[in-house]
């Protein structure tokens, strides 16, 4: 429990919108966060002192106790971080619909990166229907937005309670621009969805992502997405991509994401790193080693979820019954939700492959990781942290809950993996600077105050594959733009905004 004072004194303001107390030359703030350990983002040990905001800004950082303010937040020696970037979300239309944003708000994220895999609200005309995995944002009538412009106009009129910033998806343009998605686009196709990205980049959109695993997108060839790379340069954007495996070939998959980086001369982010299928464990330090060689001749990022299970949607072609796969939804067959493609099959007195063929459209969990190899992804100093998780989903993986507790619990608190410093790092200066993110990630003087305050002896996910949408435990408050908007497991105030690609 943090304990707020509200002090009630008589003020005037200074030349820069900061109050000061009448008759008293002690700068003053709106808030006064008092008694913390603060984990400012770049990866050092937390360091002991107070933390004042104003102006939905961090003000000052350090021995503040002779600073005047309107507000007092006794910390009680709990830890203070930035708030956390969630760089892979799937929330493009979650966070209007549902604007307070529990599933991530309760675990200290204060920005989501929208628009991943390929996949992205906007700009959409679903002129193939809802092609998978779109429909794992949303129903159809849930793509309103013709334009980016449109996307963004919406997002503000919803007034989520958290940051969101937005890629636009590869998969989504096909959808758009194609007669049918099981082949690769033509030169026409390709301007036209070259002139819908630039529209988008010109309304504030990081970048573009692929998703190029899936059926929807798996046609498209190397060159078409190196056209539709060619204009993120001069926009200051970025590339990220859901590769075209993570399975067997998945060194051959990191060349094709390295040759666009090259040829487009952007940075990319890999997405959700991992080594997939049982007969692929082991060899996350042959990954990790290409990156690190790809990383010393270009700019290249990573994102990994902190669990040794996947989820998407329900694909028969991933099929592996010496894994354990559970549905998470399905339109024809909603009530096998939560059950194992093993029990529906028994059930129903078919192979696994037949019951995924009757769920479809579905989703599921595949358990298709090995652990030894998400520790060794998860150590490496350059992974971010992104949840991946599926808002729609009716039994969502945990990691929708979950993701940024378990880091800073299971991993570096129980099991030592990194200190608790550069786990904050990875979580908020790291992304800021992947997905330039100005003025966020840090805890800083002059920098937006997206905070969170944590118990560090505490903190931890509540969410499980049982129970999947429980809140973290230990997270005492979150703030948003310098307001408080989470405290007591609620959604106190929504004062997110979407962020625009910087341009510097």
């Amino acid at each position: 429990m943090i304990h707020f004072v509200v002090l009630s004194t008589v003020r005037s303001s200074d030349s820069n919108g900061c109050d000061r107390l009448v008759g008293d030359d002690v700068l003053d703030c709106d808030i006064l966060i008092r008694d913390v350990q603060i984990v400012d983002g770049s990866g050092s040990e937390p360091q002991r002192g107070d933390v004042a905001v104003a102006n939905g800004r961090v003000q000052a950082v350090g021995d503040l106790r002779t600073h005047s303010t309107k507000e007092i937040v006794e910390g009680d020696g709990k830890a203070l971080s930035p708030g956390f970037i969630d760089v892979h979300t799937h929330d493009d239309i979650y966070v209007i619909r549902f604007p307070e944003m529990l599933p991530k708000l309760s675990q200290g994220v204060t920005t989501v990166i929208v628009g991943n895999c390929g996949i992205s609200a906007a700009p959409t005309q679903l002129t193939n229907g809802l092609a998978a995995p779109m429909n794992l944002l949303g129903e159809a009538p849930s793509f309103q937005y013709s334009t980016f412009a449109e996307y963004v106009a919406g997002l503000t009129a919803a007034q989520p309670a958290l940051n969101v910033a937005a890629l636009v998806g590869h998969t989504s343009l096909r959808n758009n621009h194609m007669d049918r998605l099981d082949r690769a686009a033509t030169t026409e196709e390709i301007f036209a969805m070259r002139a819908q990205l630039s529209e988008a980049l010109d309304n504030g959109a990081l970048g573009l992502s692929t998703g190029l695993a899936y059926q929807s997108a798996n046609s498209a060839s190397t060159e078409e997405v190196l056209a539709l790379c060619e204009p993120l340069a001069q926009a200051n954007a970025i590339y990220t991509t859901h590769m075209r495996t993570e399975a067997e070939r998945i060194l051959d998959a990191m060349q094709e994401a390295f040759l666009v980086g090259n040829h487009a001369k952007v940075p990319v982010v890999i997405s959700h790193l991992k080594c997939y299928g049982v007969d692929n464990w082991g060899r996350s330090n042959e990954v990790l080693n290409s990156l690190d060689t790809a990383s010393s001749k270009q700019t290249i990022g990573w994102d990994c979820y902190p669990y040794a299970a996947s989820s998407t949607v329900l694909d028969p072609r991933q099929i592996d019954e010496r894994v354990a796969i559970v549905v998470t939804w399905s339109t024809p067959h909603p009530e096998m939700a939560g059950k194992t493609l093993a029990q529906i099959s028994q059930t129903w007195g078919v192979t696994q492959i037949e019951a995924a063929r009757r769920l479809q459209p579905a989703g599921a969990i595949y358990h298709s990781m090995s652990e030894d190899d998400v520790r060794a992804i998860l150590r490496h100093s350059g992974t971010m942290i992104g949840s991946d998780g599926l808002p729609n989903d009716s039994f969502p993986h945990p990691r929708l809950w979950g993701t940024f507790p378990r880091v800073l619990g299971r991993y570096s608190r129980e099991q030592k993996l990194f200190s608790l410093g550069e786990a904050v790092r990875r979580m908020t200066s790291l992304p800021a600077q992947r997905f330039g993110l100005t003025n966020r990630g840090w805890i800083r003087a002059g920098y937006s105050a997206d905070l969170v305050l944590f118990d560090p002896n505490t903190v931890s996910d509540a969410a499980t594959f049982e129970d999947p949408k429980q809140p973290a435990i230990g997270i005492d408050a979150v703030w948003v733009n310098g307001v408080l908007s989470y405290q007591g497991q609620k959604c106190t105030a929504r004062a997110g905004k979407f962020l625009a690609r910087s341009s510097h």
